[in-house]
């Protein structure tokens, strides 16, 4: 979660560059008071970076989802199956759009269980929302197979593994449209903010569309002056965001690296006392947040309390687990789903999840796992 970490001068200076140049914070018109378009120079970069053909960055990952739904033609009636390990946005915005979530769980890695999932589908299932949760990567490529084969779409969640790859391919392009997040927390973050992305050209034109309430968005013409084609919303970012969101993907790459360095410290000291979280074969995760399985939750609690103690604390697990689990969720989901929710409950109970800070140094790490390790030692 090295985003907000690392925001520094260069940020400073890309903000303060828009005011140089007439303040202008909206994302088109006024061409006599700019010298840049900031939102549409991002898309065009992200384009670049993730080797997609259509980028829209919208005002947060939440609207980022809604856009995908909709832009796959999810509607009311539908089913549309998302995982139990979970950020709530994802079951929020299936609603919104009038389709039922469907819950499947997740595995001992937690990771979505794709035989569950298959046990799952009905012929009201017209998609997927797979999620790569805390850093690493899901079984994204066995899971496209299996949505191509039974036609189903597949909207890759990747808000919390942004700069992860498998084989080579960044996450958010295996899938039909990709989504990201920078929201503070995030890998890269301009406050708040999000990103579609999709090789698909009618998704992408939809969603550019949709963003700015149904506008065409012809660039040869003043806004007002270009056609309406659908209903949309206003989920469009500013440039100051865009500003912020461009200088920080470019520290992308760097973050990634320095993350890993302190999840393999992590890793390589503890994985031969403790279930280390797995990691499917040719994927390279943004490795964030470092995950492991305890035998109780009196072993969890005396973690948690030496993290604490270093300055170092949890994320999500557990200290955030209502908001990362759709066993509570109640008040959206049907009672059926919540209690298909509690085998991934009781994976979340005995995990600890431990957040990577970049300015932290390696040898911090090296003293954690120490600390750690005594404790899970005199637990085994």
């Amino acid at each position: 979660m090295p985003g907000y970490e690392v925001i520094g001068e260069e940020e400073r200076n890309a903000t303060l560059k828009i005011f140089d140049e007439g303040g202008v914070l909206f994302h088109r018109s006024f061409e006599n008071k700019r010298k840049h378009f900031y939102v549409r120079e991002f898309n065009s970069k992200c384009q670049d970076y993730f080797n997609s053909t259509n980028c829209s960055a919208v005002s947060s990952g939440t609207a980022a989802i809604k856009c995908a739904l909709k832009a796959a033609g999810i509607k009311p009636g539908d089913e549309v199956i998302t995982q139990a390990f979970n950020f709530i946005a994802c079951v929020e915005a299936i609603l919104d759009v009038g389709a039922k979530p469907i819950i499947c769980n997740v595995d001992e890695n937690l990771h979505l269980d794709i035989n569950d999932l298959k046990q799952k589908v009905t012929e009201k299932t017209k998609g997927v929302l797979a999620v790569h949760m805390l850093g690493l990567g899901g079984p994204i490529l066995e899971l496209k197979e299996y949505c191509i084969k039974n036609s189903l779409v597949l909207l890759e969640d990747a808000c919390e593994a942004i700069g992860g790859k498998v084989n080579g391919k960044h996450y958010g392009t295996i899938g039909d449209i990709g989504i990201f997040s920078f929201d503070f927390a995030k890998m890269i973050t301009c406050g708040e903010g999000g990103l579609t992305l999709t090789n698909n050209d009618v998704f992408g034109t939809y969603i550019k569309q949709y963003i700015d309430h149904g506008h065409e968005n012809n660039p040869n013409l003043e806004r007002g002056h270009d056609n309406r084609v659908m209903p949309g919303f206003n989920y469009r970012m500013t440039e100051l965001q865009a500003t912020i969101a461009s200088v920080q993907l470019d520290k992308l790459e760097g973050l990634v690296e320095e993350n890993k360095q302190r999840y393999m410290i992590l890793k390589d000291s503890l994985e031969s006392i403790v279930h280390v979280r797995g990691e499917f074969e040719s994927h390279c995760g943004s490795y964030d947040t470092f995950i492991f399985k305890v035998n109780n939750i009196d072993t969890r609690e005396r973690v948690i309390a030496k993290l604490g103690q270093l300055g170092f604390g949890t994320k999500i697990l557990p200290d955030a687990m209502e908001w990362h689990c759709s066993a509570y969720w109640g008040h959206a989901l049907e009672e059926t789903q919540v209690d298909h929710s509690k085998k991934t409950l009781e994976y979340l109970e005995k995990s600890v999840a431990i957040p990577i800070f970049v300015k932290n140094t390696l040898n911090d790490y090296r003293e954690l796992a120490e600390s750690i390790f005594e404790i899970l030692k005199i637990d085994e």
